[in-house]
């Protein structure tokens, strides 16, 4: 199915708010997905989106494969993640910014900067969900839940890419949705480490009244 010459706005918005929000889960298997399915016809861009075609670079891919492959095993090891989460706090933000560039009109400097400004931002909301769901999923002493959870990043990021630029007109749902759960991720994480860290923190019981012992 080839993608539309022309794209409306909210087309436009549903793409770059797919692309920001998947950067801040997988950065670098994002930028690999969209470069190989560029290189091998799978993803058929509009004009608009040529700017993506560098992303079809041997050099480009070269290197976010790599680094792709690095984050496979290390977001899968239980603590590693974190560290390796913590490390991109910065990295995916940027990135994910970046990618939403190369999706927005360049003849519109302001529009490029609201999209850097609000591209960086999705990211790092999706990072924070993803982080801070790891770190609740870290308490438990078992490892199963720690990959499963891993591996289910990966599928949904490359399946949802292949969504957002296939069918543009279903981006839009796309991003919502990765918001909406980016959010609850958020908030959820937030509660269950606060409620985790309050009861570690409890002292022993008191004892009961009149006991001298």
């Amino acid at each position: 199915m080839d993608a539309p010459a022309q794209m409306g706005i909210m087309e436009i918005i549903g793409i770059a708010g797919s692309v920001a929000l998947l950067s801040g889960w997988r950065l670098y298997l994002t930028i690999l997905a969209t470069g190989l399915a560029m290189r091998y016809g799978a993803i058929p861009l509009p004009e608009h989106l040529q700017s993506l075609q560098v992303l079809a670079s041997p050099w480009i891919m070269g290197a976010a494969g790599f680094a792709a492959f690095c984050e496979f095993f290390a977001d899968k090891i239980m603590w590693l993640d974190s560290v390796w989460d913590g490390v991109h706090s910065l990295v995916r933000p940027i990135g994910g910014a970046l990618l939403v560039l190369a999706v927005i009109d360049p003849g519109d400097p302001a529009t490029q900067v609201l999209a850097f400004i609000l591209g960086g931002s999705a990211s790092l909301l999706a990072h924070g969900g993803k982080a801070g769901a790891r770190a609740v999923i870290n308490t438990s002493p078992e490892p199963v839940s720690n990959v499963a959870a891993s591996t289910a990043e990966d599928v949904l990021t490359v399946g949802l890419l292949y969504l957002a630029y296939e069918y543009p007109v279903a981006a839009g749902a796309v991003a919502l949705a990765l918001l909406v759960l980016a959010i609850w991720l958020l908030l959820t994480a937030r509660r269950m480490l606060r409620a985790l860290f309050s009861s570690s923190g409890r002292g022993p019981p008191a004892p009961p009244a009149g006991d001298s012992s």
